[in-house]
C-alpha cells in the first residue's frame, strides 16, 4: 500500500483529501491512500515517518510549511527561495546514502526527504491567463505564509507588488492608509488572509472597495466559500475575480507528478 497524506495542525477539513481519493477512485489507481496527519507539534514529525513506512508523499499546510525544512535532506531551489515547503517526496534511501548526501535531514533514517513548493505553480499559472497590460503594480493583502509564494511569482513576472498588513512593518502599507487612490493606483489586489474564508463569510479585508473598477483584478487565495465577500464586493465593482480553487488543483496535479516522478535531485 502506497501511502500520502497531509500534515498540518487543525486539519478541521481537506481539499487534499477529498481530491486524491476521488482521484485513486476514478482512474482505478489501485493500493493508493490519502489520509490526515494532524501533528501540532514538528518534534513528532520523525516518528509519524517511521510509524508509516508506507508513505511516499506529503503535503504540508499550516503551520509547518516554513518548520519542516528542518527536517528534509534536500530543498528545491525555488522552495529555498519562498522560504516554504508544501510538499514532500519520500523516496528509499540506505543509511549510507544518506551520510554523504550533504545536506542532514533526519539522522539515522533509511528514507530520503525532498521538499517543493507546488504553491508557486499553481498561483502563477492560474492567474496568468487573467493578466492584462494594466496589471503592472500589485497590492497584496496580508504577509503571513501563504504571500511569500504570491510575491516570488509577481517578482518573476516583473509585477511590482506592496503589501497591506494590519500592523506597520517597513516597507507594508497599515489598512487604515489605504486610500481611494492607492486602490485605483494598484489593479491587481490579492487576498492572502482567511478574512472571509468559511464558517466566517461575513468578513473581508478592509479596503475602499468604491475604488475599485471594471480594470482590476481581484485574486482570493480563499476556495470556500466560491465567492468572499472581497470578491463579490469586488465584482459589484465591475472587477474581474477569481478564488483559490483551481489553484488548489493545480497544485494538487504538481505534487502527484512530483511523487510519481523517478527524476533523482543531487
Amino acid at each position: 500500500m502506497k501511502q500520502y497524506g497531509l500534515i498540518g495542525y487543525p486539519l478541521t477539513h481537506s481539499f487534499s483529501k477529498k481530491y486524491f481519493t476521488e482521484k485513486f477512485e476514478q482512474e482505478k489507481i489501485e493500493d493508493h491512500v490519502y489520509d490526515l496527519y494532524e501533528i501540532k507539534n514538528l518534534s513528532d514529525f520523525p516518528e509519524l515517518l517511521r510509524a508509516n513506512p508506507g508513505l511516499c508523499g506529503l503535503n504540508v499546510t499550516v503551520p509547518h510549511k516554513i518548520g519542516v525544512m528542518f527536517y528534509l535532506d534536500w530543498v528545491h531551489p525555488e522552495a529555498k527561495e519562498v522560504d516554504a515547503v508544501n510538499c514532500i517526496r519520500i523516496t528509499s534511501e540506505s543509511p549510507i546514502a544518506a551520510a554523504f548526501s550533504g545536506e542532514v535531514g533526519i539522522k539515522d533514517h533509511e528514507f530520503r526527504l525532498e521538499g517543493f513548493n507546488t504553491d508557486v505553480y499553481g498561483f502563477e499559472m492560474s492567474l496568468k491567463p487573467l493578466l492584462g497590460s494594466q496589471h503592472t503594480q500589485a497590492l497584496v493583502l496580508g504577509t503571513g505564509g501563504a504571500s511569500r509564494a504570491v510575491k516570488y511569482v509577481l517578482n518573476k513576472l516583473n509585477i511590482y507588488t506592496r503589501f497591506a498588513s494590519r500592523q506597520q512593518e517597513a516597507d507594508h502599507i497599515v489598512y487604515q492608509d489605504l486610500t481611494p487612490e492607492i486602490i485605483s493606483k494598484y489593479k491587481l489586489i490579492i487576498n492572502t488572509t482567511p478574512l472571509g474564508m468559511a464558517p466566517d463569510t461575513d468578513k473581508c479585508p478592509d479596503i475602499p472597495y468604491g475604488a475599485l473598477t471594471s480594470e482590476h483584478l481581484l485574486y482570493d487565495l480563499i476556495y470556500n466559500p466560491a465567492e468572499t465577500l472581497f470578491l463579490k464586493k469586488g465584482r459589484e465593482q465591475g472587477a474581474v475575480t477569481k478564488n483559490g480553487y483551481e489553484m488548489l488543483l493545480l497544485q494538487a496535479e504538481k505534487s502527484w507528478e512530483i511523487w510519481t516522478s523517478r527524476e533523482q535531485n543531487p
